[in-house]
């Protein structure tokens, strides 16, 4: 059994049997605990490590375990409405009011019920993550001298280093801050850059969160389509134009939602459009390495090719190791650096020491390459399992556009156009989306992810977050249970 399982399951037994002991009585001793119930002493360790969190009992050292006086009854609840009132007036005067929608982020983070497939999780799945070499990189860490020291608060210059060897071109350490991952990164950097009420120009469709970001911060995100090849440079210097925005937002290599790559001809013509408007382009290199096995030689970032600092560049570790491996790195040249510094210390003050030498740690372990190319080849074969039982069982889903990196597929709803017979209509997504969940699959709908109204209706599928591709073909097979339920 999981560990994690086993100790839910023996501090509910241990809950269950409290009751037998007085306040302030002793419990058994941990090894009678390890003989009785057949677990090992890490488990006893942390199922009673959890009954102590919720104040059920308390552990002595050299002593042993006990339970917890009787709580008094909790005191009345306060009334907090007036709150109302102020969170309102707050933001009254605002140009764009700073509201926090985080329903699209949070579809990514929440875990599904039990049993329900997760084709809308944004992280890889734990079978892919490199479980042990970051519980080593984090145990030798710890012993390291200094580790739990104030580090530097521009991050470990080692760290630094390794990043700015990552970004290539000239790009130094001293160009490089360390953040506690790339939505922390990302806020930093629009703050930086824009003023409350400003507008700032993102792509059209993107990450919920860049537009949850912006929103929270007084922006207003204006879209800029992006096809197949990524953003249209003739639309971006018409949105420059008519909107004198500070920023542009993009993903060049493996665009959130729609897996587009800039093409080589448009690189050049983004970093020109923004410059000649006096704009700086925000880079958010977030799934560089989550690339298929398939792909071939990547482009370099926006970030190598920029001399004159136009670009602000960000990328994490956190996408390739784990959701709680918030580490990233914030790049920029000139005295925008200084504004970006200066805002994360009075953030954040700065990244964890433990959690940075942790990082130096894994990155330069022999078993981070093996890790990236056993991720590598996953992806793909995943990639290529959800296409296959997507071409079978859902034909008239559109997928024009296959990626070869990142960890998600961008299916069109058919909308009765194009010699489709069945259409889902307004709402489809909706009513999709709660059909697959009862279904037993939990899938992303397309509308979180554009700040305008959306061209066409889209849903986003997962495949890193799920056990394998067995669990692939079944979720697919119930997402078709779901269109079927929906389209009658």
């Amino acid at each position: 059994m999981h560990e994690r399982s086993s100790v839910a399951e023996l501090a509910e037994r241990l809950r269950r049997e409290l009751d037998r002991y007085s306040p302030g009585g002793k419990l058994p001793s941990s090894r009678a605990l390890v003989e009785r119930f057949r677990v090992s002493p890490v488990t006893v360790s942390r199922a009673l490590a959890q009954l102590a969190a919720e104040g059920l009992v308390v552990t002595r050292p050299g002593a042993g375990a006990f339970r917890a006086q009787t709580r008094t009854a909790p005191a009345p609840a306060g009334d907090t409405s007036w709150q109302e009132v102020a969170l309102s007036a707050d933001g009254a005067a605002d140009l764009v009011p700073r509201s926090v929608d985080a329903s699209g982020v949070l579809v990514s983070l929440a875990a599904p019920p039990p049993g329900v497939i997760e084709f809308s999780g944004g992280y890889l799945h734990p079978s892919l993550q490199p479980e042990r070499a970051m519980a080593a990189a984090l145990s030798r860490a710890g012993r390291r001298p200094g580790a739990w020291g104030r580090p530097p608060t521009e991050g470990l210059p080692e760290l630094r280093e390794w990043f700015a060897r990552g970004i290539g071109g000239s790009f130094t350490a001293a160009e490089v801050l360390i953040a506690a991952g790339g939505q922390s990164a990302l806020t930093t950097a629009l703050r930086a850059l824009a003023p409350p009420g400003a507008p700032v120009l993102v792509e059209s469709p993107t990450y919920p969160g860049m537009l949850a970001i912006a929103r929270a911060a007084g922006l207003r995100p204006v879209p800029v389509p992006v096809d197949a090849d990524g953003v249209k440079p003739a639309l971006l210097a018409d949105a420059f134009r008519a909107t004198g925005a500070p920023a542009f937002v993009c993903q060049p290599l493996f665009q959130n939602p729609t897996g587009a790559v800039l093409a080589p001809e448009r690189r050049g013509e983004v970093l020109r459009i923004a410059r000649e408007a006096g704009a700086f382009v925000v880079e958010d290199d977030f799934v560089r390495r989550l690339v298929h096995e398939d792909a071939g030689p990547l482009p370099r970032p926006l970030a190598a090719d920029d001399p004159d600092g136009v670009v602000v560049h960000v990328c994490s570790l956190t996408k390739a190791t784990s959701p709680s491996f918030r580490v990233s790195a914030l790049a920029a040249r000139g005295p925008v650096l200084e504004r970006l510094r200066a805002i994360q210390v009075v953030d954040t003050f700065f990244v964890p020491r433990p959690l940075q030498e942790a990082a130096l740690e894994l990155v330069g372990s022999p078993a981070w390459p093996r890790h990236l190319r056993s991720v590598s080849a996953e992806l793909k074969a995943r990639r290529d399992a959800m296409t296959a039982a997507l071409g079978l069982h859902l034909p008239e889903l559109a997928l024009p556009h296959v990626p070869s990196g990142g960890y998600h597929l961008w299916p069109r709803l058919p909308d009765g156009g194009g010699g489709t017979s069945q259409a889902f209509g307004s709402g489809g997504e909706s009513a999709l989306t709660a059909a697959a969940l009862r279904a037993g699959v939990a899938i992303t709908p397309g509308r979180p992810y554009f700040s305008a109204e959306p061209p066409a209706a889209h849903i986003r599928l997962s495949f890193a977050a799920v056990a394998g591709t067995g669990e692939i073909a079944e979720g697919v097979r119930r997402l078709r249970t779901a269109c079927d339920e929906v389209l009658g």
